[in-house]
């Protein structure tokens, strides 16, 4: 990536490209504390003269590259992740092409910072570490306020991307309340850093329903609501309410929701999956990654999904957003019905297997009971259920740590050549187990992916006994999500669609470099995660515009103009030249407005 723009396109002229200068009506100090269109040291001496920053910076001018390396070395300075994280945060707040391109050129070493487990950190700490605010925050006690305060963030198109939560259940660390606001921003950056959804065309929400988290409602600097959750038809109405509004208000914008409880996630994702394009990236996100994954086990193992048997331990939001796809998957491959590709599932939770002798199945679960006379007289612990399945493929969601120990481990690969094992519970400490121990007890022949990033392993698993370094896949959902929500945005999708979904798997399992080394990782990495969003969005696209709900006019049907129309629409961490132009007549974005509350002539 160069640092001042980068060569036309045939695709320049749309609304969304990234080629050719950028305008910009703001000057001097305005344009310094501008983070969209700051360059700090590395603005020109043409831009210097023109926007009257002459006096306002010392005299060398220097390069994006000089400037990373200047923020690496001040990020380097702090003494942990937690400190890492704060600064980064306020980088951003300052600099936002200097922030991503930070992150892009140091991925590897940084997605844990700015992401999970790092930001899990951040969020339990919010109100401590609270220095200034970022999105919307709406609050159950205030639900008529919630049209007049989503109003004021843009116009009808401004905004592509909303990421919205309740804080109720965040990255296995449970209910956050309104510090889950962190969530949601991260999620948009990730969004932008990943797939290059535009960072000014996002908006992050949290619906502060109060919270069940006694720590937070003892605490005298938490910023939330301090009562007990509201739930049943006040909290529904409450989230009908934002929906209706940002739907009214940004009816161009893709709705995400992020870490709603287990009650709710998938009851509100199917309550309006039906009516706008909405994701919910621990039932779906979570599932398409884990079905990516096991589908580039099973072409390691020259087996199909018509050989499946898996057993999830863990039967929440994400367990059973993972069985769902999977059964779809299959449902699809094989040409049955879902009941009958359910078969192929076991899911196990806190009362053992699932049968339908349980009084407290959830309507979701209901689908994966196995049937009680089956079970009569069968010991149900993960052990025993290992031991009489014989499953391929054991998928942790539980966030019960060394759940899959060496006596269970060793029972399936008994059964199994290359058994897949998928410890996806974060943070770290939260895994069923650690890749070190699942490779020692199976001699380096399982297959694994984690739900965190691992470092390398290495092992007397190569021919004649040769140590080799096996590089773990992380089951990142970064690999996909992104890729999703790209595509939808660009294509203007009424809807999210199952094919769509499928599609989104088929672009990241492509990508996979277990298809050509078998002792590689089942998912490609986040050094190259804008390649496979830009994969993922293809898909995405394409499914769309077969099922009929892809709105956007003029987009192309040949595969490389599709994917130069993408690329040229998925904004850069670099720096774009910039072209003054007076206020008067200047668009929203020229005159640093969008998403700032306060620049509508008038609001609602």
């Amino acid at each position: 990536m160069g640092s001042q723009g980068k060569p036309s396109s045939k695709f320049e002229s749309l609304p969304l490209s990234t080629s050719g200068p950028l305008e910009c009506a703001l000057k001097g100090t305005v344009l310094l504390t501008h983070p969209y269109f700051n360059k700090g040291s590395a603005f020109t001496h043409e831009e210097r003269r023109d926007f009257e920053l002459a006096g306002l910076l010392p005299p060398s001018i220097q390069t994006l590259e000089q400037q990373v390396q200047r923020a690496y070395e001040q990020y380097s300075a702090h003494p942990d992740d937690l400190s890492k994280n704060t600064f980064l945060t306020s980088m951003k707040e300052q600099n936002e092409v200097l922030y991503f391109r930070l992150l892009h050129d140091h991925l590897p070493e940084m997605f844990s910072v700015v992401y999970t487990p790092t930001e899990g950190d951040a969020i339990q700490n919010y109100s401590r570490i609270f220095r200034r605010p970022d999105g919307v925050f709406l609050n159950i006690n205030d639900a008529d306020r919630v049209h007049h305060d989503l109003s004021l963030w843009g116009t009808p198109d401004d905004i592509d991307y909303i990421v919205v939560t309740d804080g109720e259940e965040i990255l296995g660390i449970g209910d956050q309340g309104c510090g889950g606001i962190l969530i949601s921003i991260a999620k948009l950056a990730l969004t932008t850093l990943c797939a290059g959804v535009h960072p000014n065309r996002v908006l992050p929400v949290v619906l502060d329903c109060g919270t069940n988290n006694q720590d937070l409602l003892d605490d005298p600097l938490y910023l939330g609501l301090r009562h007990k959750r509201v739930t049943g038809k006040r909290y529904d109405d409450f989230v009908d309410t934002f929906v209706k509004s940002a739907r009214e208000l940004y009816p161009k914008a893709y709705i995400h929701f992020e870490d709603f409880g287990f009650d709710n996630a998938r009851r509100l994702l199917e309550k309006y999956r039906p009516e706008i394009p909405c994701f919910n990236d621990d039932v779906q996100g979570t599932g398409c990654v884990t079905l990516a994954a096991i589908l580039s086990g099973l072409h390691v193992t020259k087996q199909n999904l018509e050989d499946l048997r898996m057993v999830v331990f863990g039967a929440g939001t994400a367990g059973v957003g993972i069985a769902d796809q999977v059964r779809d998957a299959i449902a699809t491959e094989r040409g049955i019905s879902k009941e009958d590709a359910a078969k192929q599932i076991w899911l196990i939770d806190k009362q053992g297997l699932l049968t339908t002798g349980v009084e407290s199945l959830s309507k979701t679960q209901k689908p994966f009971a196995r049937s009680e006379d089956e079970w009569s007289g069968k010991d149900r612990d993960l052990l025993a259920v290992v031991r009489e399945v014989k499953p391929n493929a054991l998928i942790g969601t539980s966030t019960v740590p060394k759940a899959f120990t060496e006596e269970i481990v060793r029972e399936m690969a008994s059964h199994v050549e290359r058994p897949i094992i998928l410890p996806l519970s974060n943070p770290t400490r939260l895994h069923e187990a650690i890749p070190a121990n699942l490779l020692k007890w199976t001699d380096g022949k399982a297959l694994v992916a984690t739900g965190s990033p691992f470092k390398p392993i290495k092992g007397p698993w190569g021919q004649d006994g040769q140590e080799v370094e096996i590089e773990v896949a992380e089951c990142n959902n970064s690999v996909v999500f992104p890729g999703i929500g790209l595509g939808s945005v660009l294509c203007r999708a009424r809807l999210v669609t199952d094919k769509m979904l499928v599609a989104a798997v088929g672009g990241v399992a492509e990508l996979s470099p277990a298809l050509k080394d078998d002792i590689a990782p089942l998912l490609p990495g986040v050094e190259v995660v804008r390649d496979a969003s830009a994969r993922v969005a293809r898909k995405v696209i394409q499914a769309a515009l077969e099922e009929g709900v892809a709105t956007e006019q003029g987009i192309p049907e040949n595969e490389d103009d599709l994917d130069e129309w993408i690329k040229e629409q998925m904004w850069k961490p670099v720096y774009r030249p910039l072209k003054f132009v007076e206020k008067e007549g200047a668009t929203r974005e020229a005159k640093g407005e969008m998403r700032v509350v306060g620049s509508l002539a008038t609001c609602d």
